[in-house]
């Protein structure tokens, strides 16, 4: 999933009204941030593989760090904790540390079976959902409107910044998911690992949007 993630991020906004966008995205999108450093420094292992699957040409070999379940559960109370010794609100904290777990179940229904359940263990799952790329996508911009549309019920603009900008964002998150959709495949695994880089820019993007919206 790419946008997905980003809609639960969006959807978590009525049950974290204090919560910045920019956080929410950080947390629901957080073992894919940290996923292109692994790659990086050799630590994880992904191919270009056209035919892996009918909807992405991506083969994930090796993820155990980020992506198994035993680590994402670490990550989420990782994150949670941070979160909590900055902020002092537990739920909030609960909220964000369940964002990151959420990543892991949505790519649950999208991957093939290589999804560990924990480092160095031979057990991988994945319900393959990108093998049946209409219902792979459908799932996937649903959630996506789904969560802009509970955003958009909770907060309200205060200036032009929230309200184009936040249109600017969704038209960004949509423009580069239909690249990965339709688009060619990478030229090299070193572009995945820069165009993985580049998310943390939305994650600002969304900081500075949410500082320019209300809750209503």
């Amino acid at each position: 999933m790419f946008i997905g993630h980003f809609g639960a991020g969006l959807a978590a906004k009525p049950l974290a009204r204090r919560v910045s966008l920019g956080t929410l995205f950080l947390a629901s999108q957080f073992i894919d941030l940290i996923w292109p450093t692994l790659l990086l420094l050799g630590l994880e292992t992904v191919r270009i593989a056209p035919g892996d699957t009918k909807l992405t040409p991506l083969e994930f070999v090796h993820y155990p760090i980020s992506h198994s379940l035993l680590a994402v559960a670490g990550w989420s109370v990782l994150f949670g904790a941070v979160h909590f010794a900055v902020r002092r609100r537990a739920s909030e904290a609960l909220l964000c540390g369940a964002l990151v777990t959420s990543h892991w179940l949505l790519d649950l229904l999208t991957h093939r079976p290589d999804l560990p359940l924990s480092p160095g263990g031979a057990a991988r799952v994945g319900l393959g959902l990108w093998n049946y790329p209409a219902l792979a996508i459908g799932i996937e911009v649903l959630v996506f409107a789904c969560g802009l549309l509970l955003y958009l019920r909770t907060t309200t603009s205060s200036d032009k910044v929230g309200r184009f900008g936040l249109w600017a964002l969704v038209g960004f998150l949509a423009l580069v998911y239909a690249g990965n959709v339709l688009g060619p495949p990478p030229p090299a695994a070193r572009a995945i690992v820069w165009a993985g880089q580049a998310q943390w820019l939305l994650v600002a993007w969304a900081y500075w949007v949410d500082r320019h919206r209300e809750v209503s």
